[in-house]
């Protein structure tokens, strides 16, 4: 907190602050019990009426009154990662999406509509980085048109937490009503540990292939793919799909699949037979991944995990993997007939 030579804290942003990235102390909610003082660091998102509103690294908007504020400063940007691979977020953002590429994708300034039939919602939504080219509104009003016409719900796939990423436009999408349904988090590490990692039994019958068979797709979570999924599942510049064979005819004990991008190795759909978890399988389906992307030229990791996945979160976090940012997918509202209610309310 910034404390004045006299020893008392001081306020020193203001609404010309607004896009930095904040700390502030303010005074806790009368009545309530706990600490007296609260501390929120984000970036500043708005200062409109006496109200502040700071964006967490979460995503988590922050809602705070001018008067309860005993202390504020504009921090400098997070320093740089001590451990595991350093990365900007537009770099990670950049090959993240050549790891799961569309069907159909289409320029708005720097921003790139994708499209495959409804086929998870990284591959149906908005990656905007950059300037659309337009004012926002009418770029919005772009994005939904073009979803509109491929009968899709319009998506736009944000991300929080990390130098350069989108805590101004997830503001400006809540203001217009646009309604977050999903957070994960994308992490990074270091490739060889994960090579290293020890499995379980079986970990030398970890079969690779360049195609998910019907096997691997037997153990996949989304069941009945189509053929635009199979073709998401193999997009990427060098994708490898893990098997490890289960007992008889049934389903493989536990999948994974990989993508290798220059530096970068991705590891996605890594699932293990429920009755066989906590046996090292998705170690040791990992491990044989990262072994081949490791003979690739590759030395980088990262993956997506979902905020209440605990177990996951614990087995990367065990594998040296830490949170880089989180991302976000912001779903249009409704269209509004004249009379105020809702088309789809209205059907």
């Amino acid at each position: 907190m910034e404390i004045s030579a006299a020893g008392r804290l001081k306020v020193r942003i203001s609404a010309a602050d607004v896009g930095k990235r904040v700390s502030v102390r303010r005074l806790g909610e009368p009545g309530a019990a706990g600490e007296k003082f609260t501390d929120t660091v984000g970036v500043l998102t708005s200062w409109d009426d006496g109200v502040l509103l700071i964006t967490r690294k979460s995503g988590e908007t922050v809602r705070i009154t001018e008067s309860s504020l005993v202390a504020g400063k504009v921090v400098p940007p997070a320093p740089a990662r001590r451990r595991g691979p350093a990365a900007t977020y537009a770099e990670l953002a950049r090959v993240a999406a050549r790891a799961w590429r569309p069907v159909e994708s289409e320029r708005l300034g720097d921003w790139e509509l994708r499209a495959a039939s409804g086929f998870t919602r990284r591959a149906n939504s908005v990656l905007p980085l950059g300037d659309p080219g337009l004012p926002l509104d009418e770029a919005l009003a772009a994005v939904r048109r073009w979803y509109g016409e491929r009968g899709l719900p319009a998506y736009v796939q944000t991300a929080t937490g990390a130098e350069g990423t989108q805590e101004m436009l997830c503001a400006e999408l809540e203001r217009r009503g646009w309604v977050r349904e999903v957070t994960a988090e994308l992490w990074t590490g270091a490739l060889a540990p994960v090579a290293d990692r020890a499995g379980g039994s079986g970990e030398d019958a970890v079969v690779l292939s360049r195609t998910a068979d019907e096997a691997w797709l037997a153990r996949y979570q989304r069941k009945g793919v189509s053929e635009v999924a199979l073709k998401v599942l193999g997009s990427g510049p060098s994708v490898w799909f893990a098997t490890m064979p289960g007992e008889g005819a049934d389903a493989p004990a536990a999948i994974g699949r990989c993508v290798v991008d220059g530096r970068w190795a991705s590891f996605a759909a890594v699932e293990v037979d429920p009755a066989r978890r906590r046996q090292g399988l998705a170690s040791a389906v990992m491990a044989a991944l990262a072994r081949q992307a490791l003979a690739e030229g590759a030395s980088a990791a990262w993956l997506q995990v979902e905020t209440h996945n605990d177990g996951a979160r614990a087995l990367y976090a065990g594998m040296g993997f830490t949170a880089h940012h989180a991302h976000h997918h912001y779903r249009a509202p409704d269209p509004v007939t004249e009379s105020g209610t809702s088309r789809t309310a209205a059907r």
